[in-house]
């Protein structure tokens, strides 16, 4: 389990040596080390053994512009393909995606990729750009970034099933440019230097969202940009939800700002040129169960008589994206 742990976070930091972000070594290596010796739990060793037993491929194609595509079912004989599913399913609920692995398909719980289409023609292009990506899940959200050429992607998400899942990903194709480390906002050094910033479905799991907003921002060079998606409510600028105890069956649910509101938090904050890109209710075409993914999903969070309500009577998820500029 060290050895394989011990890989990934090397090639990630030849990846920021040399670079613009090469301040970040001055914490990272401790806090990994920290998080080997006392973060790790016992699943994460089982789901290591599991990896390693992935078997190498050559892909034909890779395909990341319009989905994310590795290999054809051609490359593959029919026990080899049995052998790969069975292993990825393993590493189950799979909830961000969807990915294509030599004709596996992964059909994940959240259509991500819908999320991706909505928010693309509102951002700069990524091309030679550093970027992060906070709370970025399995990671789907960084291929697609991976298409636009930039210099590096770096994904920060606490969640150790997420760092397998992409880890299995990344198995697949090899490309140096992209990192997975297995730390939350709160552990990043103020080194203002990546160049876009995403964080796509955090901000209303965070007690303090304009701590959050903050931390983003302390990540942005000066005239960076960050795209932020989070769930709204409809309002003025003086309309903030506190949900209850839950909120569509979830606990860690806090502040669901109007988007009024939440342009008053950003510039608030500093951030200038805020643009809303998207406003848009989930669906459950969206979002929902499937063999990937086989636990409740959004129906079951829903008004049964009334999809524009939350099982608890609140708004149903509806989403916004903003993009803004770090004055």
């Amino acid at each position: 389990m060290s050895k394989n742990t011990e890989q990934w976070f090397n090639d990630c930091y030849r990846q920021i040596i040399g670079s613009p972000l090469s301040s970040w070594m001055e914490t990272l290596p401790m806090q990994l080390a920290h998080w080997r010796q006392h973060e790790q739990h016992g699943e994460l060793a089982k789901w290591c053994r599991l990896l390693a037993k992935l078997p190498p491929t050559q892909p034909s194609v890779i395909e990341l512009t319009d989905k994310v595509q590795i290999g054809s079912e051609s490359d593959l004989d029919g026990y080899q393909r049995k052998q790969i599913e069975g292993l990825l399913k393993q590493f189950a609920p799979w909830r961000k995606g969807p990915f294509w692995l030599h004709g596996i398909h992964i059909d994940t719980e959240w259509r991500s990729d819908w999320k991706w289409d909505r928010v693309l023609p509102h951002i700069s292009d990524l091309k030679d750009r550093h970027v992060l990506d906070v709370g970025c899940g399995s990671g789907y959200h960084m291929w697609r970034m991976l298409a636009h050429e930039p210099a590096s992607v770096f994904g920060i998400d606490p969640s150790q099933l997420f760092l397998i899942q992409f880890q299995a990903i990344k198995h697949f194709h090899h490309d140096p440019r992209i990192h997975f480390l297995p730390l939350g906002i709160e552990h990043m050094p103020e080194n203002n230097a990546f160049d876009t910033v995403f964080s796509m479905g955090v901000l209303y799991h965070r007690k303090d969202p304009m701590l959050f907003l903050q931390q983003l921002k302390n990540q942005l060079r000066k005239g960076g940009e960050l795209v932020l998606e989070t769930l709204v409510v409809d309002g003025d600028e003086r309309t903030v939800l506190m949900a209850g105890e839950r909120y569509a069956q979830m606990r860690n649910v806090w502040f669901l700002p109007s988007v009024e509101a939440l342009k008053v938090w950003l510039n608030r904050l500093g951030f200038i040129d805020i643009k809303v890109a998207d406003i848009s209710v989930t669906t459950i075409d969206e979002q929902r169960t499937t063999e990937w993914m086989t636990s409740q999903s959004l129906k079951d969070f829903l008004d049964p008589n009334d999809h524009s309500l939350t099982i608890e009577g609140y708004p149903a998820p509806q989403r916004a994206v903003i993009v803004a500029t770090k004055k």
